[in-house]
């Protein structure tokens, strides 16, 4: 795929707006400010075709990124402690509409904090990918936050704490430095032929 000439084509905000699925997609899902638009931008090498917040729960809506004949998807945030309850009806409509209504879904790119244990919200998701048979990776994100030790240390724990998923790939990653974004686009390539 050519990444560099990704181009936004549409956001939407309730299950009735979703367009029926016309191409392969990518989804990428993770909790608020795990930050998924930040790796959007360094994956297409821009600056900001992702909107980028430094506010948690910013992107609410479904975003869709033509790229060649496929698209990426960036997905709401989930877990914002602040959002109203109707805000989070929304969400959770939106999602399970967007994973139940047959899109042509060839791959999810589940997005974790590495710096910290997954979240219940995180473990829920990937509960949800594997039920719902989707092939999906892990990618763990700010891994440019972390000294060494610290790096070797989160590794060591998530052997554990995602030892649920041991046949699933996880790859760090930050939005920073690029880490892990080569073979990320190498996945979703793959996903995609």
């Amino acid at each position: 795929m050519n990444y560099n000439k990704a181009q936004f084509e549409a956001a939407f905000g309730t299950l009735r707006q979703l367009p029926p699925s016309d191409k392969k997609e990518v989804a990428f899902a993770g909790r608020s400010s795990v930050g998924k638009s930040s790796l959007f931008n360094k994956i297409f090498n821009r600056k900001s075709l992702a909107r980028v917040s430094s506010v948690p729960g910013k992107t609410i809506t479904v975003n869709f990124y033509a790229v060649d004949t496929n698209r990426l998807v960036d997905l709401p945030g989930y877990g914002y402690a602040k959002a109203a309850p109707g805000e989070k009806r929304r969400w959770a409509e939106l999602m399970e509409g967007y994973f139940k209504t047959g899109r042509d879904i060839r791959l999810v790119v589940q997005l974790i904090d590495m710096r910290h244990k997954p979240s219940e919200d995180d473990m829920t998701m990937l509960a949800f990918l594997r039920e719902m048979g989707y092939p999906f990776v892990i990618a763990l994100t700010k891994c440019d936050k972390l000294n060494k030790t610290q790096y070797r240390q989160r590794l060591e724990a998530q052997e554990t704490e995602l030892a649920a998923y041991t046949d699933i790939t996880k790859i760090p990653c930050s939005a920073v430095n690029g880490t892990g974004v080569e073979e990320l686009k190498r996945i979703i390539d793959a996903a995609c032929e």
